[in-house]
């Protein structure tokens, strides 16, 4: 595949800082920083504009916070003026990084998401008789900064933006060279390239007809366990070797006994949610409903955060479910 090149001037262009700038504040229009931002719009994006044309960047103002959905993890949220850096950078790198990924990747993607990913894992769970499930230790912690930077290397040609990537790479370590934070938009792209090389030696080298990952969520499903198992010496050696990470135990079993994947639980001809995914419904229905009740949320408010509860469990065979919890905390139907 050849190299990008010559992306800086687009990059730098004054309509790409402006739409990145927009793409940066959605969600956040009456956030101190983009207020701030925006008042000094034109002399904040021709600042940007200079430090992307010269590479004297100013990065790694990082705010921290935990979250405990669907399990603890660290968040590290870019300071805004970086978050307009990283739209300016991938609304013109996309394309290249896109290129690069095979079919059945479906994180941090145009027309994809964990709905597709869903559906096609469904698919087939029904075909075969098998199914690995893989997972990246630590996976977001674990990323090889060197690694990372040579992968960079073969997808894009020019140095300057191979400097500015290397600067947003450096900003941040989980452990010594290691580590991308979560939370970045260019994280998300690094972090689903980082593995799309594993996927092309799953789908090229082991031929692997049916494999899906949802970021390092991977599933692989065969009429054949012994091939399972042979894949999985070849997996491991490539992760271990090639990417420096390691896989959490891996789940080899029958596709007849369940496919545990995103939050539900695939059967060949149901999809029930995990045990987990309803508790997490319950609790967050309560907390809303609690806040509703109290004024602290508005009914517009309301129902911004209880429809997307709502629309996971749609993708699951859960009426009965839906109808009881429902019942019991709000009175009435969705």
């Amino acid at each position: 595949m050849k190299r990008a090149n010559h992306l800086i001037p687009l990059i730098a262009d004054p309509d790409n800082l402006r739409l990145a700038f927009w793409k940066a504040r959605k969600g956040k229009n009456h956030a101190a920083q983009v207020e701030a931002y925006r008042n000094r719009l034109d002399k904040n994006l021709t600042a940007l504009r200079e430090q992307i044309t010269t590479g004297l960047l100013d990065v790694g103002k990082y705010h921290y916070f935990r979250v405990y959905e669907p399990k603890e993890r660290l968040i590290c949220a870019a300071a805004f003026d970086e978050q307009v850096l990283h739209h300016t950078l991938m609304n013109v790198c996309h394309e290249h990084f896109e290129r690069h990924q095979i079919f059945d990747s479906y994180a941090s993607r145009k027309g994809k998401g964990n709905h597709a990913a869903l559906a096609r894992a469904r698919s087939f769970t029904k075909q075969y008789d098998w199914y690995l499930k893989l997972d990246v230790r630590k996976f977001f912690e674990t990323i090889h900064h060197g690694m990372l930077k040579a992968q960079l290397e073969h997808l894009f040609k020019e140095r300057r933006l191979l400097e500015i990537f290397g600067k947003i790479i450096d900003s941040y370590e989980a452990q010594p060279q290691r580590g991308v934070p979560i939370g970045n938009l260019s994280s998300q792209y690094f972090a689903n390239h980082y593995l799309s090389g594993l996927d092309h030696f799953i789908k090229e080298k082991l031929g692997v007809k049916a494999y899906v990952r949802y970021m390092d969520d991977m599933v692989l499903w065969s009429k054949d366990k012994a091939a399972l198992k042979r894949a999985l010496v070849e997996i491991t050696t490539y992760i271990e070797g090639t990417l420096h990470c390691t896989l959490k135990p891996v789940q080899l079993q029958r596709c007849r006994l369940g496919l545990p994947f995103l939050g539900y639980r695939l059967l060949p001809y149901q999809t029930r949610l995990l045990q987990q995914s309803k508790q997490r419904f319950i609790r967050k229905l309560n907390i809303a409903e609690e806040y509703l009740e109290t004024g602290e949320w508005s009914q517009a408010t309301y129902q911004r955060h209880v429809l997307p509860l709502l629309a996971f469990t749609w993708h699951a065979d859960t009426e009965a479910f839906r109808r009881k919890v429902i019942f019991q905390n709000i009175g009435q139907l969705p």
